[in-house]
């Protein structure tokens, strides 16, 4: 399992990611801000506060978590193609 070692917030609900591997890139996360725990996500500085837990995963304040290898692999299949 990889993690994320930094994330940088971008305009429009987007964060540039680095993980562990030095693999980086940046994932729009604006059309997922939907249902109970993402929905708050949608206040700018609420998604502004974002920080990386122990294990390398994305969190926020309200408790919404999203795990790293789903978010690698994102940003993977962006750079193949």
């Amino acid at each position: 399992m990889h993690k994320i070692t930094q994330v940088q917030v971008k305009p429009n609900y987007t964060l540039a990611l680095v993980f562990d591997d030095g693999t980086a890139g940046e994932i729009a996360l604006g059309d997922r801000l939907f249902g109970p725990m993402f929905e708050p996500l949608k206040d700018p500085s609420l998604f502004a506060q974002v920080s990386i837990d122990p294990f390398g995963a994305l969190c926020w304040p309200n408790d919404a978590d999203l795990a790293p290898d789903a978010l690698y692999h994102a940003v993977r299949k962006q750079i193949t193609n």
